[in-house]
């Protein structure tokens, strides 16, 4: 590894804080004991064997492939730019990449942790840091906006179903999809039009300055500039690659569509019907919406509370809990586990280093 990639991981990777990653692995083995003994307490041992017993595992199964759709569609969106910018970049590494990714998002609050472990792996194999984070940036502008375009074009075709669900908390909804949307325009923006952004935060910056919230003002506002300046210059790239842009929005439509079915898996799974898949789906986007603003690692209790109130009218009695466990180790416990996996031989490389 060159000096020069060496002294910008420094600048630009902040390394993870091993001692708040163990205390968010025990908040997490807390939240998992917890929502057991809950079970246990509501339904009872009996029911729970009972349920176990009657459930079709081949929906489970389906989940299952889903999810590993979603991996792969989330590797294959990581992989698309930095292949376009280093032609050797190899899938396996991509995958290896998202899953440590995945991991890490996992396990710190609001996802925080995933992209700068990210970086640093990818540094691993001579990607410059600034490369690799245009990459991931590139990527999540995509996929909010397949995202909020195929949930907006759903509820559209299924608003009575998703009102009538989402009685008391329609304007909720509402209010984060405009929130979304008007995020996605703001970074266009930023790309397009550099003055329009640095507008609305330079005077948010001189203010959180004034109250002391910031240190170093001046040094915030010339990093954002910065920042902002290097994703001019990828949104140039988007722009010339067309082609490119669309097979990741494609991909990226495939993959939150894989992640909704999950939930219409363990649905079908404990033996509820009437409700279809293309019902399940807005109502799934709003519970991932709620989960981006609970500050716990993985929307840990917020997540579960969410899915209790959004899908407990909709799913058989008895069944709800039990959908709950299958739908966190599907969505938070497997990606832990399966994430958590590649970081063995990179534990053996050091050592034999």
């Amino acid at each position: 590894m060159s000096e020069e990639l060496k002294e910008e991981i420094q600048k630009k990777v902040k390394p993870a804080n091993k001692k708040v990653i163990f205390i968010n692995f025990i908040l997490i083995i807390i939240i998992f004991i917890g929502l057991f003994i809950y079970m246990v307490c509501v339904d009872g041992i009996d029911n729970i064997i009972q349920i176990l017993k009657q459930a079709d595992y081949k929906w489970v199964i389906a989940g299952f492939i889903c999810l590993v759709i979603h991996w792969g569609c989330e590797a294959l969106n990581l992989h698309t730019p930095i292949k376009k910018m280093y032609p050797k970049q190899r899938f396996t590494n991509s995958f290896k990449v998202s899953m440590l990714g995945q991991l890490f998002n996992n396990i710190t609050p609001f996802s925080t942790g995933g992209q700068p472990m990210q970086a640093y792996e990818l540094s691993k194999t001579e990607k410059r840091v600034s490369d690799s984070l245009s990459a991931m940036a590139m990527k999540f502008i995509i996929t909010q906006t397949a995202l909020v375009v195929s949930t907006l074009l759903v509820v559209f075709f299924e608003f009575r179903f998703f009102a009538q669900l989402m009685q008391e908390y329609i304007w909720i909804a509402i209010v984060g999809f405009i929130v979304n949307i008007l995020a996605i325009i703001a970074v266009i923006m930023a790309g397009v039009k550099k003055e329009m952004i640095t507008f609305f935060t330079t005077p948010i910056i001189k203010l959180l300055g004034k109250v002391h919230i910031l240190k170093n003002p001046e040094h915030t506002k010339e990093n954002l500039d910065k920042s902002i300046d290097n994703f001019r210059k990828q949104f140039l790239f988007m722009k010339s690659e067309k082609k490119m842009v669309l097979k990741m929005f494609l991909t990226a439509v495939v993959q939150s569509f894989a992640y909704y079915s999950i939930t219409y898996m363990i649905y079908r799974a404990f033996g509820n019907i009437g409700i279809t898949f293309w019902q399940i789906i807005p109502t799934q986007a709003f519970l991932l919406l709620i989960m981006t603003f609970i500050p716990t690692p993985g929307s840990g209790i917020g997540a579960e509370g969410g899915f209790y109130l959004l899908f407990n009218t909709i799913f058989k009695e008895g069944t709800i809990n039990m959908s709950i466990l299958f739908w966190r180790l599907y969505t938070f416990y497997l990606p832990i586990m399966v994430g958590a996996l590649f970081l063995i031989p990179i534990k053996a490389r050091t050592r034999r280093k």
